[in-house]
């Protein structure tokens, strides 16, 4: 639907002080061949590709590389040299062009310090300004170049007349499932499930989302463009994408909007509670995707997120502008059925993106309710910082609007350590051998993606 919104103040200044925005169509191509083939002449380091899959919601995909600066905060407060990653963000929309990068779960120390975070082995925040950056109507099989300054939109679209066809980089070698360390195994995983359902009995908290990991070590550091075109290949999602910054690379699958803010100033966030695996029986699929919908249980936990995040939401929205027009809906993708709602709202004259980042970090969905105490909870339970997982790939449009999802579905990479993550919403009555179950049924698919075979990003 296209809600006309007028304008916030804050909105109207942002873009009084940005150059105008240009844009330039160029014939077809497909991004995993425009990927491939920057990459080739320039190397995958500094490259960021927020994808999508074709769908309503995945239509657009943008890609930049070669970032014109770039800017990392590493440190929780009160460590040597860190830096708040949520000022640094605010000083990225007074740069012209574009920022694309992720934020990590444990920049929440930054937002509410008493919830006990360690800090992550890769960057709390990366970003690149990229000017311009290609922008791919996957539906429409459209491309532009998107950018404020004419000299280099120009030079980019010579290099991409320029290019030709790259094969898929060495390094696409798969991991095996012995390769795997447990960080946290399905059975422990099951007895702290039972945990938290005794803190939640208590009324310590009502709902935590509990994750697990395991990791592979290497023999040499992979190429994060061939081992994110075989994620894409085999786990399409409406907000994948990859970022590449030096020997970290986050490559994500993620089905979950987190915030998009449009140039008006109108929020959107698509909080999923509620998972059943695919099946390739058709009747069996259609039973279980009923079971999901029907759910007691995986309802409740959804209508819970969606009322942490209308309160999130009404911290820095005009009030009364808060709106659900999607609750607990059914959404499918290829290996998982899940339950999705939507929220909206109109950013306030006084507020910024980044005020609205504050106000809802970490995300409702991947944390729980009460948000500070679940994040204590979880922090006990769980053996390692989860880093870019459970934070978010964003992008700063040069117009003003702001997307992101929640990194779930994804795979840290840090040299030759490749990380998978999963969690699952505990509630009340949640059965500690059935969330365990399906921490395997959402882990599965990532490892498969990355297990020794036959691999590419085409589809």
């Amino acid at each position: 639907r296209q809600h006309p919104r007028p304008q916030c103040r804050h909105t109207q200044r942002l873009l009084l002080r940005r150059q105008p925005l240009l844009r330039r169509s160029l014939p077809w191509r497909d991004p995993w061949e425009v990927a491939l083939a920057l990459a080739a002449v320039g190397g995958a380091d500094g490259l960021a590709w927020l994808d999508g899959d074709g769908s309503a919601l995945g239509r657009w995909g943008f890609l930049g590389v070669a970032p014109l600066e770039q800017v990392v905060c590493r440190g929780l407060p009160g460590e040597p040299d860190a830096a708040d990653p949520f000022a640094a963000l605010a000083r990225l929309q007074e740069r012209p062009g574009s920022w694309f990068g992720w934020l990590a779960y444990e920049a929440g120390a930054w937002v509410e310090p008493a919830a006990h975070w360690r800090s992550p082995d890769m960057a709390l925040l990366w970003a690149g300004r990229y000017d311009p950056v290609l922008r791919f109507d996957l539906q429409e099989r459209r491309l532009e170049l998107e950018g404020v300054d004419p000299a280099r939109l120009m030079a980019l679209a010579e290099r991409l007349a320029a290019l030709v066809p790259a094969a898929t980089p060495a390094g696409a070698a798969g991991v095996a499932a012995e390769d795997w360390h447990w960080h946290t195994d399905p059975a422990t995983f099951a007895c702290q499930v039972a945990d938290l359902r005794h803190w939640i009995a208590a009324g310590d908290l009502f709902q935590a989302n509990l994750t697990a990991c395991c990791e592979a070590s290497l023999a040499a550091p992979p190429d994060p463009l061939a081992l994110y075109g075989r994620l894409r290949r085999s786990c399409p999602a409406p907000f994948a994408g990859l970022v590449v910054a030096g020997d970290e690379a986050v490559l994500s699958a993620s089905p979950e909007r987190f915030l998009q803010v449009s140039a008006t100033g109108w929020v959107e966030t698509r909080p999923i509670k509620g998972t059943r695996p695919r099946h390739s029986d058709p009747g069996a699929d259609a039973a279980a995707a009923a079971e999901l919908i029907t759910s007691p249980k995986d309802r409740a936990e959804n209508v819970m997120i969606v009322d942490l995040l209308r309160n999130d939401l009404g911290r820095v929205c005009v009030p009364g502008s808060i709106q659900v027009p999607q609750l607990v809906g059914l959404e499918s993708y290829p290996q998982v059925h899940h339950l999705t709602s939507v929220v909206e709202g109109q950013l306030r004259a006084d507020r910024s993106v980044v005020d609205l980042l504050r106000a809802s970090w970490p995300g409702g969905s991947i944390s729980g309710a009460p948000k500070v105490r679940a994040c204590q909870r979880l922090s006990e339970r769980e053996p390692v910082p989860r880093g870019p997982y459970c934070g978010a790939l964003f992008r700063f449009g040069a117009d003003g609007s702001f997307d992101s999802n929640i990194l779930i579905r994804s795979l840290m990479l840090r040299g030759r350590r490749l990380r998978a993550h999963a969690g699952c919403g505990i509630v009340a009555d949640s059965d500690p051998a059935a969330e365990a179950e399906e921490l395997l049924w959402k882990l599965g698919p990532l490892l498969a993606a990355v297990a020794p075979g036959p691999g590419s990003g085409a589809r």
